[in-house]
């Protein structure tokens, strides 16, 4: 490998690593300011309309973490594709072994949590008995929100080959 290619490997990896972190540290802290705003909005909210800043901090901690995730597949299919011949490290190993049957594994987009607190977030619009309208409203902008968390779920799941391919493809010059 050339001394380019070296250190082009090495900042690669470091940006993985940084963004690996910074996901769970977003996901966290997001999720800490999120439910002090839920709770705020539970306390004092008059109208249904209320749940709809928590929901609105919640979608953009998702989309950072989203995002982050996407950039971090991207680097290291990157890597398997451009270093590996000349590395042999541990990224064709990962990219080999994939996720086998019964094996656990994690959420890197910590889907779960992130619908259950969509669902915990409409409570208060409920307590405030609103009228059809709000309750259209106000549960829509949430079933949009849990439609986005499945759709990018969806979306990272078939990421991964997606970019190999593409990543191929221009290795080769097409």
């Amino acid at each position: 490998m050339t001394d380019h290619g070296q250190l082009e490997y090495n900042a690669l990896r470091s940006t993985i690593r940084e963004r690996g972190t910074a996901r769970v540290y977003i996901f966290a802290g997001g999720f800490a300011v999120w439910s002090g705003l839920a709770v705020a909005t539970a306390a004092l909210a008059f109208s249904p309309l209320a749940t709809l800043v928590p929901l609105l901090f919640l979608a953009a901690v998702f989309e950072a973490v989203f995002a982050l995730h996407v950039g971090v597949e991207r680097i290291g299919r990157y890597i398997h594709v451009f270093h590996e011949p000349a590395t042999a490290f541990w990224e064709h190993a990962a990219a080999a072994f994939g996720h086998p049957k019964g094996a656990p594994s994690a959420d890197p987009l910590f889907a779960i949590p992130f619908l259950l607190a969509a669902l915990f977030n409409v409570a208060p619009a409920l307590i405030v008995e609103p009228t059809r309208q709000e309750l259209i409203f106000v549960g829509g902008a949430h079933a949009l929100f849990i439609v986005r968390l499945l759709v990018a779920r969806e979306s990272a799941r078939r990421q991964r080959s997606i970019d190999q391919a593409r990543f191929e493809q221009l290795k080769s010059g097409n």
